[in-house]
């Protein structure tokens, strides 16, 4: 009589087998190596000559070749990353939870009854109605503080406006699966370190942004910690993933239109202050 097949779930990688952090650690050696190389060879070169670009058309052109890279490079890690490694997200987070000043917290969070939600309405509430003041604000100003090289982002008239909300949503979604989410349960299953899976990746999400000076790895290394923070304390990717989309679209589209007024803008060309700041920071205009 034939034996019957096995019960037992089979995982792709399972956690109890000796060669899984290996494969796991190739997997993490390949994808860093393809991830350096891209960021220190591509992605200054591509910044580079984005910011001689005249035409709103090439622009445009640069705006949606990175939107399908980003999608693709960052979306198709993370989708193959997690599932390599989604059966270590819950022990990571278990891991992490039992860090004394996470267990801590929580305990002192479940224990405050209503004031701990209401406290952290009221500083939610604070953070964005200042962001929002500041930038209605610095309309009568000629230029906006930002961390890093990043002024020839922003969009300079109507038609590039979409391709800045487009590009803050992708961003917020796929990075978020990836850096968040994927690449700390990969690390996790490496070396078997929520310390290491959590550093890690914020350390390797912020070198990512090379191109934009050490100024943007600092302010990249700043909100990578803020937004890991905010999934490993709610538990939910997705609140990570709208806050990541907000903050940016913050950036590449609420800044351009209160401060700069470029949704009025048509054509080729940027508003006169737009002009200014982008002449101050060494990039030619339309």
């Amino acid at each position: 009589m034939m034996s019957s097949p096995t019960s037992q779930t089979c995982h792709v990688l399972s956690p109890a087998d000796p060669l899984t952090p290996w494969i796991l650690g190739a997997v993490l050696a390949a994808l860093i190596t393809f991830m350096a190389l891209n960021a220190i060879r591509k992605n200054r070169r591509d910044y580079a000559t984005f910011k001689r670009q005249r035409s709103t058309k090439r622009r445009q052109k640069t705006f949606r070749k990175w939107l399908r890279q980003s999608f693709l490079n960052f979306g198709g890690a993370a989708v193959v990353v997690l599932i390599l490694s989604w059966q270590f997200i819950v022990p990571l987070k278990d891991a992490v939870n039992e860090w004394t000043w996470v267990a801590a917290s929580k305990r002192a969070f479940d224990d405050s009854g209503w004031v701990g939600p209401a406290l952290v309405a009221t500083i939610a509430i604070l953070v964005v109605g200042g962001a929002v003041l500041g930038i209605v604000l610095a309309r009568s100003e000629t230029e906006v503080p930002a961390l890093g090289d990043v002024q020839a982002l922003l969009p300079r008239n109507r038609a590039e406006l979409k391709w800045g909300a487009a590009l803050a949503v992708n961003a917020g979604v796929v990075e978020e699966l990836l850096f968040r989410l994927a690449l700390p349960a990969l690390i996790f299953g490496v070396t078997g370190s929520a310390v290491a899976a959590v550093a890690v990746s914020i350390l390797i999400f912020g070198l990512l942004h090379i191109y934009q000076g050490a100024p943007g790895i600092i302010g990249a290394l700043i909100l990578g910690t803020g937004f890991m923070a905010i999934y490993l304390g709610t538990g939910s990717i997705v609140i990570a993933i709208v806050a990541h989309a907000l903050f940016d679209l913050r950036s590449l589209v609420l800044i351009p239109v209160v401060v700069f007024g470029v949704h009025k803008v048509t054509g080729n060309g940027a508003p006169p202050v737009a002009k200014k700041i982008v002449d101050d920071a060494g990039v030619p205009t339309p």
